[in-house]
């Protein structure tokens, strides 16, 4: 009975963090979409210097676009992960590289509240920004599972 307990428990945390993860990538995705969110990506894609090729390339809104067009695809394919490992994988690694970009960006842009002294504490930017730490993880962990049921088939 302890072991059910232990086992439904695994699979509702397993459950609840492809939620937590594929929540905002469609959420924010279906954003980037919208005129907000082209403006509201400036100054990151700006501030960011290995990301102003995006703009180059796309253009204000084709950026905003080709994100949303990327993340939208990732949480499909994390959906996609409960019955395909193989779009598990896809979708664990195109996470695990977006979210790395994501949380690279606390690198370089002004994530400290100057009113209280700057780092540990966190502006809006870095609050919005640190999440992404977690969704790696997350994003990583997908891919690790993935990786293992399909060698476990083969």
């Amino acid at each position: 009975m302890f072991t059910n307990s232990i086992n439904s428990m695994h699979k509702v945390g397993q459950g609840t963090a492809l939620l937590g993860v594929v929540l905002p990538l469609l959420l924010i995705g279906v954003l980037k979409f919208t005129p907000t969110e082209v403006e509201a990506l400036k100054p990151v894609i700006n501030g960011t210097p290995w990301l102003t090729w995006l703009y180059a390339v796309f253009g204000f809104e084709g950026a905003s676009y080709f994100l949303g067009v990327v993340e939208i695809i990732t949480a499909t394919l994390l959906i996609m992960s409960v019955w395909s490992a193989r779009a598990g994988i896809m979708g664990g690694a195109m996470g695990a590289v977006t979210f790395l970009v994501t949380v690279s960006t606390l690198l370089v842009l002004p994530i400290g509240e100057d009113k209280e002294g700057g780092l540990p504490f966190l502006n809006f930017l870095g609050q919005f920004l640190i999440k992404d730490v977690a969704l790696l993880g997350i994003s990583i962990l997908v891919l690790a599972n993935c990786l293992a049921r399909l060698r476990a088939r083969s």
